[in-house]
């Protein structure tokens, strides 16, 4: 028996949300749509923040005995944004179905921004512009007010939290390629945190986007009963929209974002964090970038194991990456795959020097394919060290760990992968159990290899970890001369098939001519 179609209200809350969005879309870009639909539930989340803090102010009990509701310092003192009356949401969904309500939210955009300066530049302003209809608007108005009904409002954060960091992956999904640029997806930064176990420390990324990097990373510690406080990030975007998304991301997760820069130079010219030493560097920069300033850059102090190609950026940011990492500090990376075993205009030299010079490779991970949005390249993660020989983790100064998970993941449409949770687990536990002192790791031929750096110089220190790992033991057994019977069996019994098949359409055809 057929099993009966999934009712909508099944579905989980941010995809039903999604949907309806969506159908009010109409004939608005993802790109620009995106600004509308986040800008309204970063207003809702900072609305609902503030009213729940209005409420105490106005019963007044104990330590709020005599507060004015209205007194912007009440707020700044609990970390809240103040929220003045004509950008509170009450106020604005009271006037959604007026013709002037695009105008109306760009006013309570400015007005938050004047009232705190956390915010100051950040807000979109993009409700009047003539392409989003007045009564498409208010109608998502009237939806994002939806978002949380019924929750304690101690949840609402949370759900609305929630609900801005689906939408983020699906307008990178909606836009493609350009989506790419300000969205890591999901799983490479969840397998990315999971396997560094950023407990405390300072976290650093220095090509942000959209800071997804840094919420994952907070939502690690507060799921493994780790404090919060303990953590602190630091990061720079180059590209002024996509820093706007990333400090609406933060603040709506309360996350302090004053250490997250923006300036259009970008980290290589203009570095916003230049005495920074992080204990953690989580980070997807571009893809092999070739414009990206090297020729003004030859002698900059950070190239300390060869001057990078000005045609390709990948050797500048993983240098850039080791300069500003702490003496025991770790760092997981994103790179296209062609920097584990390039030897052009010197990144072989590069390459051999992070391991001769300084031992700083503890694990290459080989991705599969389609799992990034705005690039086809193929890719791996490359985790770092700056100490490897002691510390809370096991003396691993002798072996490069490689795992090869080209075949994990699956397709969620015809053009983009993305890791399962056992996935990105199964990944994970290796490197763990390969690290720490009480794990229990092994070889797997065909997945991972705990391969001696001398192996790694015999092979010219080529890190592609198919190199190490092998085939996996049933394809180790492959019978050649079995096989290619087999397929000649099946290919013969096919063209028999097809014999039998055109002798009876002839066959037909000819009691049709009588």
């Amino acid at each position: 028996m057929a099993k009966a179609p999934k009712k909508q209200d099944d579905e989980p809350l941010e995809k039903q949300l999604w949907k309806a969005a969506d159908k009010l879309r109409k004939n608005i870009d993802a790109a620009e749509y995106k600004h509308v639909v986040l800008g309204l539930v970063f207003l809702k989340y900072i609305s609902d923040s503030f009213e729940e803090h209005f409420a105490k102010l106005q019963e007044g009990h104990g330590e709020y005995a005599g507060a004015d509701p209205e007194d912007r310092d009440e707020y700044q003192a609990e970390n809240v944004f103040f929220v003045p009356q004509e950008s509170r949401w009450s106020f604005l969904q009271a006037h959604a179905k007026q013709p002037t309500i695009g105008t109306l939210v760009d006013d309570a955009m400015d007005a938050l921004e004047s009232e705190n300066a956390l915010l100051k530049g950040v807000l979109p302003k993009v409700f009047a512009r003539s392409n989003l209809d007045p009564t498409s608007l208010g109608s998502l108005i009237d939806l994002v007010g939806n978002i949380a009904l019924g929750d304690a409002k101690a949840r609402s954060a949370d759900v609305l939290g929630h609900v801005f960091e689906y939408f983020l992956g699906e307008f990178a999904l909606a836009e493609g390629k350009q989506g790419g640029q300000f969205y890591t997806p999901r799983s490479i930064v969840e397998l990315l945190v999971n396997m560094l176990e950023p407990y405390s420390g300072r976290v650093f990324d220095p090509c942000c986007g959209s800071g997804g990097m840094f919420v994952q990373s907070e939502k690690f510690v507060d799921e493994h009963q780790g404090r919060l406080d303990d953590i602190s990030i630091y990061g720079q975007e180059s590209n002024q929209t996509t820093w706007r998304l990333a400090k609406m991301n933060l603040a709506i997760r309360g996350i302090d974002s004053s250490q997250v820069k923006w300036n259009n130079e970008g980290s290589f010219l203009n570095d916003a964090h230049k005495d920074l030493k992080a204990d953690f560097i989580i980070a997807n920069p571009p893809f092999n970038v070739s414009d990206w300033n090297g020729e003004l850059l030859r002698n900059d102090g950070r190239w300390q194991y060869g001057t990078p190609p000005t045609g390709n950026a990948n050797f500048a940011w993983l240098q850039h990456f080791m300069y500003h990492l702490a003496p025991h500090g770790q760092a997981g990376v994103v790179l296209a795959k062609g920097a584990l075993t390039s030897k052009t205009s010197g990144e072989g030299d590069i390459r051999r020097m992070l391991i001769e010079k300084d031992n700083l490779i503890d694990c290459i991970v080989n991705l599969p394919a389609k799992l990034f949005l705005n690039t086809q390249i193929p890719a791996g993660l490359w985790f770092m060290s700056r100490n490897r020989s002691n510390g809370k983790f096991r003396n691993r100064s002798d072996e490069i760990l490689f795992i090869d998970a080209r075949n994990l993941g699956h397709l969620i449409n015809r053009r983009t992968r993305e890791l399962s949770e056992d996935d990105i687990r199964q990944i994970a536990d290796t490197y763990h159990n390969w690290r720490n002192p009480d794990g229990n790791y092994e070889d797997v031929k065909g997945f991972c290899c705990s391969a001696p750096i001398e192996r790694v110089k015999e092979l010219d220190y080529v890190l592609t970890p198919g190199r190490y790992v092998g085939l996996p033991d049933e394809e180790d057994d492959f019978d050649f001369k079995e096989r290619f019977t087999a397929l000649k069996a099946e290919f013969e019994a096919q063209l028999l098939e097809e014999a039998e098949l055109n002798k009876a359409i002839a066959e037909n055809l000819a009691r049709i001519e009588l």
